[in-house]
């Protein structure tokens, strides 16, 4: 469902993940058809890095 919204609407995925500065900049950068194209790939990027980030803590937390 993110990959989705990241395509779509790049700068509300960055809100979804907690980056709310970077959705603000990547929407000045959607507000261009242009930028559209970069915006969407740097959002799948910052989606991806998201889900790694995510996969390292759980792999650091101890088992209950």
């Amino acid at each position: 469902m993110r990959l989705l919204l990241a395509l779509l609407l790049p700068w509300l995925q960055f809100f979804t993940i907690g980056r709310p500065i970077a959705g603000i900049i990547c929407l000045i950068l959607q507000l261009t058809i242009i930028g559209w194209i970069p915006a969407a790939i740097w959002s799948v990027y910052a989606l991806s890095q998201y889900k790694t980030d995510q996969k390292i803590r759980a792999a650091g937390r101890p088992y209950k």
